[in-house]
């Protein structure tokens, strides 16, 4: 056990205390809190799994100093009084007793607050449109993003907030944790004053180097007077922001010697301001600490620790980059989120284990914070559940039959196997998978597969889980069955449309892997043939997904749909880059390669009719168009649920997950399965929803029974 990864295991000092390992929960906000900003019961059991998993610093994210003119998220973590202390002292506790050390990261969101609306402040005024960010403006149905106004903060409510920011610090002491830091990165306050690109005051806290830094600074003088200069300062900036006009490295190392100097005593290093997300959220086209270089170069002009960042994933290549002094700790977000142990798991050896962060952004982002909730995850279940944590050993095992070996059913098939269920889980191609398969042929969308190899391992582990692929099972058979979990997904239609119908080609025929040495899947599929003009009709990931890979081999491409905007509802930090490479552009920090043609999108439109070499189409305004077109695919998709009907219809016990409900998305679907198996029982009755109902009042379990 000692053996493993003895680099990245190894302790470090800083300022006046030794962290126990090199790996670091760099702060995330969880979104848990009370709308007041109080400790929750979910932040408690979040932070403790994390520690418990063997992370040995922790950092809180995203705790406001100033409540009343920023919080970053509705229900992030606030100090800016002293009735916060005892929840955050819990807080504290909950980390320290599994051994790791803590922070809180004190964050004022300046520009990018999701609360309040308005008046937002930051360095200077502006006004802004990032469409992917928390403050967002609310754009109502078929209304106009017009921006929102921010305004400067004026001397008087800086050096109010600076003591606000100490303040806040000293109740951070107070409750014990053992560090406080400063966040001044991605464009919010404090990075709004530190960037040339968004400072442009005129007085003493702009334009010069000295003048950005001041604000930071100040800060920092003010904490050490509070908490005296041996209570330990972090600060987490970008060392590039990605942005003509913004601060690059040659400054960002002016930066990290000015804050050692002023008693700084770790520097956690990050990318990008909001108006480059690419590179702060680095969605799944960024390959593994693709920003390593910048913590290495900071780090040979300072003599405190640095901590990098940025899709790490893998143990062995954390171990390595230490190991290469190109850093002294790893800081984990998302992944922390899609597994918890990842540490623990490391440290033993476990790394097929692993669940590693396919950073899709949809759980962590797309719908918690930008949807104004908590944050979740995608491919783990169990974020912030503490029923998952509490779940049990089956009381009254079935034998489930589970139709359909996508994300949700694999899902219900391992978590209703740890349960202690005897599970028959039918596929009816020749590979476990669904949906997610195709992603594989998108260039720098091959991290989906790490989810569904991982799921797959898992499942090829349990001796209580019977794999039948190439078998759709029919309804005598499933009748054998106690408990029958429908997850057939969803697939492609062609809607009603005069010409030849028959001529469209449904996308999964295109999103076929060839691959013909798969560990998983060692036959031959054969994708279908198409021409040079393809025509993608439809929207949501099929859409995208389809017409990346076709743009990527070459084929020239348009997009229809029938929709206001295109990919509404797919994650906002994707669809950045994606649009980006369909004008042949490529995001920031990423390395080019562009599409041989553009891909065009036609939005508010649908097909009239499909005819040899052309299709027509029609606009919200029935005008007509005559588009030269060698093929159409469709990415049209409805809910697989012909077997389920059937098997209501014959009485069966029976529950519907994942896309055959309807088609969403990879966190809907291993959602739905994992909470399917948790509360099954072999007594558990289902309500008049379809759905298996347990711990009901014992008065009206006997009134049903």
């Amino acid at each position: 056990m000692d053996n493993n990864f003895e680099h990245l295991f190894s302790p470090i000092k800083i300022g006046n205390f030794t962290c126990p390992n090199r790996l670091v929960n760099v702060a995330t906000d969880s979104g848990s809190s009370f709308a007041d900003g109080e400790i929750s019961d979910r932040d408690i059991y979040y932070h403790s799994q994390i520690a418990k998993g063997g992370t040995g610093f922790i950092i809180v994210g995203s705790a406001q100093p100033d409540s009343k003119t920023g919080k970053s998220t509705v229900n992030c973590v606030v100090a800016d009084d002293d009735k916060f202390i005892p929840g955050l002292t819990r807080l504290a506790e909950s980390m320290h007793r599994y051994g790791a050390k803590c922070a809180v990261q004190l964050q004022h969101p300046g520009r990018q607050g999701a609360v309040p609306r308005y008046p937002m402040i930051s360095a200077s005024d502006m006004v802004i449109k990032l469409p992917w960010s928390q403050s967002h403006e609310i754009v109502y149905e078929n209304a106009e993003a017009l921006g929102k106004g921010v305004k400067a903060t004026s001397i008087e409510e800086i050096l109010n907030l600076i003591e606000l920011f100490s303040d806040a610090a000293w109740r951070v002491k107070q409750a014990g944790f053992d560090c406080v830091q400063l966040h001044a990165a991605h464009g919010y306050l404090i990075s709004a004053f530190m960037s040339p690109y968004l400072n442009k005051r005129n007085d003493r806290f702009g334009g010069s180097l000295e003048n950005r830094l001041r604000f930071p600074l100040d800060i920092v003088r003010s904490i050490q007077k509070k908490c005296g200069k041996e209570f330990p300062i972090s600060i987490r900036y970008s060392a590039d922001e990605y942005i003509p006009g913004g601060r690059g490295m040659e400054e960002s190392l002016e930066v990290a010697k000015i804050f050692e100097a002023a008693g700084v005593v770790l520097l956690d290093i990050s990318e990008c301001i909001q108006e480059s997300p690419g590179a702060g959220f680095d969605p799944m086209y960024y390959p593994e600490g693709w920003s390593t270089f910048h913590a290495e170069a900071i780090k040979k002009v300072v003599n405190i620790p640095v901590i990098t960042s940025h899709s790490l994933r893998s143990p062995e290549y954390c171990d390595k980059i230490i190991k290469e002094g190109k850093t002294d700790m790893v800081g984990l977000s998302r992944q922390l989120l899609a597994d918890p142990f990842w540490g623990v798991k490391a440290k033993m050896g476990k790394v097929d284990d692993i669940r590693k962060c396919i950073s899709c952004l949809t759980g962590c982002w797309q719908e918690s914070h930008m949807a104004k909730k908590e944050v979740g995850c995608a491919i783990n279940p169990s974020l912030g559940d503490e029923s998952f944590a509490k779940m049990k050993k089956s009381e009254t095992p079935v034998r489930l039959a589970i139709v359909g070996g996508g994300p949700a059913g694999m899902e219900a098939a391992r978590t209703a196997a740890v349960r202690g269920h005897d599970v028959v889980l039918f596929e009816k191609t020749g590979e476990l998978g669904g949906a997610i398969l195709g992603c594989c042929l998108v260039p720098g969308k091959d991290k989906m597969k790490w989810y569904a190899d991982w799921a797959r391992r898992q499942i090829n582990k349990m001796d209580n889980i019977k794999v039948k692929l190439n078998h759709m099972p029919i309804l005598e058979e499933l009748k054998q069955f106690d408990v029958v979990l429908n997850a057939t997904g969803a697939s492609s239609y062609v809607p009603e449309i005069s010409g030849d119908m028959d001529s469209v080609i449904p996308f999964e025929k295109i999103m076929a892997c060839p691959k013909v040495k798969c560990e998983y899947n060692p036959g031959n599929r054969k994708p279908a043939k198409v021409g040079e003009k393809i025509l993608i009709w439809g929207d949501h990931y099929a859409a995208v997904d389809t017409a990346q890979f076709l743009a990527s081999i070459g084929k020239e491409v348009t997009i229809l749909t029938e929709n206001h905007w295109f990919a509404e509802r797919v994650e906002a930090i994707h669809m950045y880059v994606v649009r980006l490479r369909f004008k042949q552009q490529e995001a920031e920090a990423l390395q080019p390669k562009t599409y041989k043609h553009p891909v065009n999108i036609i939005e508010g439109s649908t097909v009239l009719s499909v005819e040899k070499g052309k299709v027509i189409i029609q606009d919200s305004a029935f005008n007509k168009t005559i588009l030269d077109i060698d093929t159409v695919v469709t990415c049209h998709t409805k809910p697989n649920n012909e077997l389920f009907e059937e098997m209501k219809a014959a009485g069966l016990k029976v529950a519907n997950v994942g896309d055959s409900v309807s088609p969403r998305n990879l966190h809907a679907a291993v959602k739905e399965g994992a909470v399917f198996a948790k509360i099954l029982e072999g007594h558990a009755l289902f309500n008049s929803n379809g759905v298996p109902i347990n711990e009901i009042p014992l008065d009206v379990e006997m009134m049903l029974k």
